[in-house]
């Protein structure tokens, strides 16, 4: 059979950033191993994306919408300068911008749609479910298949939060639903011939007559080959427990420090803090106000390609985010067999299970810190086991969220859209695979 041919639109799409331009980038990577792809991606790109081995033209084109891009990225960044908050915010001014590249992409290949040259149309990134797609109804009319996702947010402030959600200027999250009033909401869901949907949260804010068309895929994976080195399980005490975010209040940096600072005056674990934002100035004050600097090290921020390095001297994961959407840190710190301890909720709950580390009940900021200190206790006690699950959480992650894997299951979505196949596919992520060490 003849390889799928497939439109790939990543607005965001950049091998040389993180989050939302990395996914778009790698899964399109991933993709382009398998299919006849083409992808379409914001100029801003561009030069990485050609440094990557890529040639304009034939294998990707880049679209100039900084008529309407360059303005709002400004704004957005005038608003939310300095905090790094408000991403909501951020997120809406996305909408305008995004529309207009939708409308330069359409122009440059409607012809080339409505002939059929390609199989498919695929919208990845945008990776937010607030933002639609007015494409999507042409490609239905051009009857070629529109595949949309993953798509992944919107999960609900935790109502035990509603004072950092205030603290993150997150204003426009109390009306959030108002995005369902935008041109193309409704168009993008009904005329999609497949939604891949990144978190449970996402397929619930589904309107419930679009879920025949869901498909549960979560957004994040790893290459395998950036993966290959691994923490040694700890010979003897402290135990190394990382943290890596923005510090920002709804990542929890603070609640780790205090659930962990008795442990760290008994010597038993020390704590590296990576990252950097508004929250450093006061996690310092915490730091020497619990009187834990001999053991807690506020690294600041490391870049990306540098992370490794250091996560695989620690052996735990702490991560009290509340509102996490996607968890791809995690997963990071799982392939390099880090046992991770996050708060059961949204993305990274989706991520961990019972045998490859902890999940901490949703709860208060007291509750949070009151659980997150149990566990951390538990893996004192048992830190002779902690070396065979960090090795569950390794195996996890290499055989279930690598960027091969996910390319390859997006492959059975577009031979079931093409009526290749019949059943509709169904990923189970709810294993926990042995494999060799």
């Amino acid at each position: 059979m003849r390889q799928i041919k497939v439109l790939l639109i990543a607005e965001a799409a950049n091998p040389e950033w993180v989050s939302v331009p990395l996914v778009g980038w790698s899964l399109a990577k991933a993709l382009r191993s398998l299919f006849d792809v083409h992808l379409v991606t914001q100029v801003r790109n561009r030069d990485a994306i050609r440094a990557a081995g890529l040639e304009e033209g034939r294998d990707f084109t880049a679209i100039d919408s900084e008529l309407v891009a360059r303005p709002l990225h400004k704004l957005s960044n005038l608003i939310r300068r300095g905090a790094g908050v408000g991403f909501t915010t951020g997120t809406a001014l996305q909408f305008p911008s995004y529309c207009y590249f939708e409308h330069l992409v359409w122009k440059a290949f409607s012809t080339r749609i409505r002939e059929k040259e390609f199989d498919i149309v695929h919208r990845i990134t945008p990776l937010s479910p607030t933002l639609p797609s007015l494409i999507a109804k042409k490609c239905a009319k051009a009857a070629v298949p529109f595949v949309w996702g993953p798509i992944n947010g919107g999960a609900p402030w935790p109502k035990e939060f509603d004072a950092v959600r205030r603290k993150e200027r997150e204003w426009l999250s109390y009306v959030r639903g108002a995005y369902k009033l935008l041109p193309g909401y409704r168009s993008t869901r009904r005329y999609a011939s497949a939604i891949l949907v990144g978190s449970q949260d996402t397929l619930e804010q589904m309107p419930q007559n679009y879920h025949e068309k869901c498909v549960y895929l979560p957004e994040n994976a790893i290459w395998p080959e950036c993966f290959s080195r691994q923490v040694e399980p700890p010979t003897d005490t402290p135990i190394r427990v990382a943290f890596v975010g923005r510090l920002v209040p709804y990542k929890g940096a603070d609640m780790l420090i205090e659930a962990a600072a008795q442990l760290i005056k008994d010597g038993k674990i020390t704590l590296d803090v990576m990252g950097d934002g508004p929250e450093m100035p006061r996690l310092r004050e915490m730091v020497t106000r619990l009187d834990v600097a001999n053991g807690v090290r506020l690294r600041g921020w490391i870049q990306h390609e540098e992370l490794q390095t250091h996560l695989v001297q620690c052996h735990v994961f702490g991560f009290p985010s509340v509102r996490e959407f996607g968890g791809g840190v995690v997963l990071e710190a799982m392939a390099l067999g880090l046992v991770p301890i996050v708060v059961d909720y949204a993305g990274p709950r989706e991520l961990v299970t019972s045998d490859v580390g902890y999940k901490v009940p949703m709860g208060k900021r007291e509750e949070i810190i009151k659980g997150f200190r149990e566990v951390l206790q538990t893996v004192c006690r048992r830190s002779a086991q902690i070396g065979e699950m960090g090795q569950r959480a390794r195996n996890r992650v290499m055989a279930l969220f690598t960027w091969e894997r996910k390319a390859a299951q997006v492959g059975h979505v577009y031979e079931w859209v093409l009526r290749i196949r019949a059943d509709k596919p169904n990923f189970a992520f709810d294993q926990v695979p042995q494999g060799p060490r």
